[in-house]
């Protein structure tokens, strides 16, 4: 006898305790020459099943060594709940420390996942054959068309509200006509591109993450990776190049529906003519705004398509480590955003 069919013995011994009810038990050792410590430790077990079903139990004939093994075996011990470490509670300056250093490492990662995603779209711009164009076309119908009308109705609701609040303060001055400066500006500088990257990334980028990261749950990448293809090249690329192309679309669109949105308040609420109101807005606006913010939009879509792949070709486990990877590509990615948004408000002032 030996551990490893000591659970089978163990299982048979029950099985018998069932099955013939004694009413005793009592084990003849008077030929067993020797007895190791998986045999001792079987009789104790089926000692202990007799005492829990209140069946006497008797060894007789054991021999000096052999009760000698029985004695080494702590009963106790084998009886006693397994010892659990418990956790040190950490205090605030280890949390602080253990989620910096998450933080950096994960800034690392993607880091090192951006490079390698700026180094695989220089390739595939010297090398355009290498590219999957119809996956592209499709991204560029899943990020740019389905998209639109939330972002159509969201902008135009945003120019509406805006002009309205700013036209309780202005009307106080007799400053009607500045709403349309105000909505036309604050859009095109900075909320258009702004709020197109948010729709964009709550709908695309946490797409991304979940489709690279079922992939990922499904070996299907490791697979590429066999077959000898690049998955960066084969997966992320097509994303980031439809990103690319849409995202300054969408934004030149949030602005025209939220300039349209400030327009019904100026017309309707503000007695505002329309060709007063296209007039100012022109006026308002220059060249420079409107390339700064298609600039902005093209960034933001390398960071929201890169985010979204890197988080999904980090799912390591099941479908918890997908949504987890969802949620964290549009948290991070938001993040991004608006630290980006805020470099370039400071470059662009300068320029400016």
């Amino acid at each position: 006898m030996s551990l490893e069919n000591l659970n089978v013995m163990t299982s048979e011994m029950k099985s018998l305790f069932e099955d013939k009810s004694p009413s005793e038990l009592t084990i003849n050792l008077a030929g067993v020459e020797y007895l190791d410590s998986a045999g001792a430790l079987l009789l104790i077990e089926m000692e202990a099943e007799a005492k829990t079903r209140s069946i006497p139990f008797k060894l007789i004939n054991l021999s000096g060594k052999g009760q000698g093994i029985m004695n080494l075996l702590d009963r106790d011990a084998l009886t006693a709940h397994p010892l659990v470490p418990k956790e040190r509670s950490l205090n605030i300056l280890e949390q602080i420390g253990n989620v910096s250093e998450d933080m950096f490492d994960d800034l690392i990662q993607v880091i090192t996942f951006e490079g390698e995603l700026i180094m695989e779209m220089v390739f595939s711009l010297f090398h355009p054959l290498s590219v999957r164009w119809n996956d592209v076309l499709s991204y560029m119908k899943r990020v740019g068309v389905d998209g639109l009308p939330i972002l159509g109705l969201i902008s135009f609701l945003l120019g509406l509200i805006i002009a309205f609040m700013s036209s309780l303060q202005l009307k106080q001055f007799g400053a009607n006509i500045y709403v349309a400066s105000l909505v036309g500006i604050a859009m095109v500088r900075e909320l258009g591109p702004i709020i197109t990257a948010i729709v964009v990334t709550g709908r695309s980028g946490s797409a991304f993450a979940a489709e690279i990261g079922t992939m990922r749950v499904n070996e299907e990448v490791d697979a590429l990776i066999t077959m000898g293809f690049n998955p960066i090249r084969f997966l992320a690329i097509p994303k980031v190049f439809a990103a690319m192309m849409v995202v300054p679309i969408l934004t030149l669109f949030a602005d025209i529906f939220a300039i349209c949105g400030g327009m019904v308040v100026g017309v309707l609420g503000l007695d505002l003519t329309l060709y007063t109101y296209i007039q100012q807005t022109m006026q308002a606006l220059e060249i420079f705004d409107i390339v700064s913010g298609i600039v902005k939009s093209v960034v933001f879509a390398i960071l929201i398509a890169g985010i979204g792949c890197q988080r999904g070709f980090k799912v390591r486990g099941g479908a918890e480590a997908v949504g987890n990877a969802t949620t964290s590509a549009v948290v991070y990615g938001l993040f991004l955003i608006i630290v980006t948004d805020s470099v370039f408000a400071i470059i662009l002032h300068y320029i400016g």
